[in-house]
């Protein structure tokens, strides 16, 4: 074991969601359309996709290329415009792989007369995804993460997306693959749950060669919707939680009758829910400032944070 480097287990991939945009429908020269990127595990997942993404992306440092799914919610023009420049662009830039795009049915005739008219002949495939919009299913799985679809009440059928990080393997213990000669070769079985003979007969189980892994971490996306509380038990336990907050109090009435959230409505949400930490967004144009918001939000869930363009928010 002396020439060979025992391999570091214990960085923390990275779970990070960038914000793009975080207004409502109408684009302001405060806010834009809504649209996040999702990073994790070095890849990107978008989740919807409103007028203006493709610059944000430029000014971040976000490459499309590395988009492999995009989650869009409903069809509403706020969450889909951005979708025929960016589907464009990437064929522009020489794509070659899949695309992904997971959203309601009704969102597939837009999809479909934007590949037709003005994306015709591209070198990649546009692959759609229906979700159910009344179920709490899972949609999306790979290596990474596993995505859920959040039933939403909004006044066109809508998804929210609960995102879950694959649990990862247990940690080595490099002190006992030192004390033990225990070759680097066996360390992923042992993570596995494998168990290593010693020489002498003697049994080491994986337990005693490991400690636990972090806990998976969890991000869950709502936006646009009423006050729904069976949202809470759904994602109880999120690590974060970003839900629209597009009204205050003051315009609660407005908020039910276009079937959207307050602040105070998000902030419940995230108290029932125990989420670690509350991100408002989905601003109203109505609304010059957003820190009565955050006081309404953080009178009822002290840990919430505004969105706004460029936000990048680390998930530990």
């Amino acid at each position: 074991m002396a020439n060979e480097a025992i391999p570091s287990f214990f960085t923390m991939e990275k779970f990070c969601v960038h914000i793009l945009g975080c207004g409502s429908a109408k684009p302001t020269l405060r806010h834009l359309p809504t649209a996040q990127i999702v990073e994790l595990h070095g890849k990107y997942y978008m989740i919807d996709c409103g007028e203006g993404v493709q610059v944000t992306m430029q000014r971040l440092g976000l490459p499309m290329h590395r988009i492999g799914h995009i989650f869009i919610s409903h069809n509403h023009g706020d969450h889909i415009f951005g979708l025929p420049g960016l589907i464009g662009t990437m064929g522009l830039l020489g794509r070659t792989a899949q695309l992904h795009i997971h959203g309601p049915e009704d969102i597939r005739p837009f999809l479909d007369t934007i590949l037709t008219h003005y994306c015709n002949g591209m070198d990649y495939e546009v692959v759609f995804h229906p979700i159910h919009t009344r179920e709490h299913n899972i949609i999306f799985s790979d290596r990474s993460v596993s995505v859920y679809s959040l039933p939403l009440e909004h006044r066109v059928p809508c998804t929210g997306f609960l995102l879950r990080e694959a649990q990862s393997l247990p940690h080595i213990r490099r002190e006992m693959i030192e004390a033990y000669d225990i070759p680097v070769s066996q360390i992923n079985n042992i993570k596995a749950g494998a168990s290593w003979t010693t020489e002498d007969g003697k049994v080491l189980t994986s337990e005693m060669l490991t400690t636990p892994a972090a806990p998976a971490r969890s991000y869950a996306y709502c936006s646009d919707t009423t006050y729904v509380p069976q949202l809470a038990e759904l994602i109880d336990g999120v690590n974060l939680l970003y839900h629209e907050a597009t009204y205050g109090d003051d315009c609660a009435g407005r908020a039910r009758t276009t079937l959207h959230s307050t602040a105070a409505q998000a902030a419940t949400i995230a108290r029932d829910a125990h989420a670690g930490q509350l991100v408002i967004g989905h601003f109203s144009a109505r609304i010059k400032d957003e820190k009565p918001l955050l006081e309404e939000a953080k009178n009822i869930f002290p840990n919430t944070i505004l969105a706004r363009e460029g936000l990048n928010i680390d998930i530990f």
